[in-house]
């Protein structure tokens, strides 16, 4: 097994790594299978393609076109497996590393021992072994798999009637908050920033579960082809995967489906996808702490309404602002334009960089996606929250608390980030996640917005309230 870890830290070092692959169209290669091999000699490529398209039964040929994401790891990967290959003993670690890798995919459904292993390893990467209760492992495993049938229980039980209704007012709301602001943007020129309006305009959006899981005839053609066992959940895990397999590859050549949802109901997340140029919002996220049809629209707006805008705001990040509003990569920035984005963008590389948990400071380029789509949506909200004001000035304050409408705000927006974590979980987060700890999220945030500074009375120059502030959108 030494063998096999050294043969996968070679694989980590000449892997590109996360916080320079962030610029799409410098990534984005379209080459033939034919072009591949010649990169990458060492596998055989047309026939590795044939026998993962073999279960629908379509043809691939060395014109077969396919996109990478960088030719030069691809080559480098191609000499590290000849230089196993050439050596009997190296070749058994290869072997050793891809048989390992299926194991170590498969470990929550083998024998007890295989599991015991794993909560170590875990243990080491996240402080905690992540026991759970069988019942909730099981929901959960389950979900994961049929996820859209549990979110069919899950809307009739627990999910509020008025909820989808209400989510698509606040997300219109929020829009035309965000295109207001554009005007104010000096650093944009005036044909990029119709061009931004218009993809703003064009964002569709997909708020609490499909139509479909509430038509059981349709439900089940979902899960169509997927056959399980009672009493063999091993079996059952090699099924699914099969299953899934065949689902996605039958999507080859055909027009993308904008109406497909990527996560299921339940879930309590949300996106922003660049190719469709759309933002979803399943219920698991329509729900306390981020909202709720009985909560003051001050924490409804500083809680969902941020998470709104921070979708919203995706579409104008570094990555998202590649895609124009049909979901094309292409330049339709002029350069000028994106020369002063940039320099915005390193704002806050430098300004996420000194934030530390200990030894270990946040990637301020790794995060920089996520940290610009909360300045983002924090703005949007909070304009979209005052506007809202403005035609329902009787809103009564939370009772209970000292705190204006506008302050509450800005807690709605803190709360849905207070947590706990291990320090090891967050020395993991910090070298592999694309979002800063929670606690910058907010921290970094809120010391950016002239409003939060003015509505809690922060003194200028301080922590919270710094001279020099990061602002894009």
């Amino acid at each position: 097994m030494k063998n096999v870890l050294e043969f996968e830290k070679r694989l980590a070092q000449i892997t590109i790594p996360a916080d320079q692959r962030r610029d799409d169209e410098s990534t984005y290669h379209k080459i033939t299978l034919k072009e591949l091999k010649m990169k990458c000699k060492a596998i055989d490529w047309v026939s590795y393609y044939r026998r993962a398209f073999g279960p629908i039964g379509r043809e691939i040929t060395e014109n077969e076109q396919i996109v990478i994401y960088s030719p030069q790891y691809m080559s480098n990967l191609s000499d590290l497996i000849e230089e196993h290959l050439r050596d009997e003993q190296k070749k058994i670690v290869v072997a050793n590393y891809l048989g390992w890798s299926v194991v170590q995919t498969m470990t929550s459904c083998l024998a007890k021992p295989f599991r015991e292993a794993s909560k170590i390893l875990r243990k080491a990467l996240m402080g905690s072994e992540g026991t759970e209760s069988p019942w909730r492992y099981c929901v959960t495993d389950t979900n994961g798999v049929m996820g859209f049938a549990l979110g069919a229980m899950f809307v009739k039980a627990v999910f509020h009637g008025d909820s989808k209704l209400m989510a698509q007012t606040m997300i219109e709301e929020v829009r035309d908050a965000f295109k207001s602001n554009l005007p104010n943007l000096k650093w944009m020129d005036e044909h990029t920033r119709q061009l931004a309006k218009e993809k703003a305009d064009a964002i569709t959006d997909m708020i609490g579960f499909p139509d479909f899981i509430l038509d059981s005839t349709k439900l089940n053609q979902k899960y169509e082809g997927l056959i399980l066992e009672e009493n063999d959940y091993f079996t059952n895990n090699i099924e699914v995967n099969r299953f899934a397999l065949r689902r996605n590859i039958q999507k080859i050549d055909k027009m993308a489906n904008k109406s497909e949802w990527e996560m299921s109901p339940p879930t309590v997340n949300a996106y922003y996808t660049p190719t469709k140029n759309q933002i979803v919002f399943p219920a698991g996220i329509l729900q306390a702490p981020f909202y709720d049809v009985n909560y003051p629209k001050s924490l409804n707006f500083g809680a969902m309404g941020v998470v709104m805008g921070h979708e919203l705001s995706h579409a104008f990040d570094d990555q998202g602002r590649e895609y124009d509003k049909s979901g094309n990569l292409h330049q339709w920035w002029k350069n000028s334009t994106i020369r002063k984005f940039e320099e915005r963008m390193k704002c806050f590389v430098d300004q996420y960089t000194k934030y530390n948990v200990g030894s270990d400071h946040v990637n301020g380029k790794q995060t920089i996606g996520e940290n610009v789509a909360d300045n983002g949506g924090l703005t949007a909200a909070y304009n979209a929250y005052k506007s809202w004001l403005s035609k329902h000035p009787t809103e009564l304050p939370l009772p209970g608390v000292n705190l204006t409408n506008l302050q509450l705000f800005f807690v709605g927006f803190s709360q849905v980030w207070c947590s706990t974590s291990t320090p090891e979980a967050l020395k993991l987060q910090i070298m592999n996640d694309p979002h800063s700890p929670a606690q910058f999220r907010v921290i970094g945030t809120l010391s950016n917005s002239y409003e939060f500074a003015q509505q809690f009375k922060c003194s200028p120059n301080t922590r919270m309230n710094p001279e020099k502030k990061c602002v894009v959108w």
